[in-house]
């Protein structure tokens, strides 16, 4: 375990490549929200689902995105948390971070990436 509720292997390129380096500070903003949910439920430690996060760009390009997604970058995380809309993920990270970072709200999950340029939302 990365950190109480991030493990290695959950950040590794779906198509078994090897590549599994994350940024540290993307990881610490999803770990942050985890403890901001966990607290808010009285709980010790919430379900995280990581979706996607590094990917290599043969996969990146495989599934359609774009070389200038911050997934290959190994800046961003799509996940769920059991319990917990992705519209409130989105909520609490775009109120938090307002003037930084990319947040995305999706019907089935959120993403955070750490870019290092303007902030987006979607």
């Amino acid at each position: 375990m990365i950190t109480k509720n991030i493990s290695r292997h959950e950040l590794a390129c779906r198509c078994g490549c090897g590549f599994d380096s994350m940024d540290y500070e993307t990881i610490r903003e999803v770990q942050d929200c985890c403890d901001y949910f966990a607290e808010k439920l009285g709980v010790n430690r919430v379900v995280l689902r990581i979706n996607s996060a590094a990917r290599c760009l043969t996969y990146n390009r495989k599934i359609g995105s774009t070389d200038g997604s911050q997934h290959p970058k190994a800046r961003a995380i799509d996940f769920t948390i059991d319990g917990i809309s992705p519209a409130e993920v989105h909520a609490f990270l775009a109120t938090k971070y307002p003037d930084r970072y990319g947040i995305g709200r999706y019907d089935s999950f959120t993403r955070i990436d750490t870019r290092s340029g303007p902030a987006a939302r979607w």
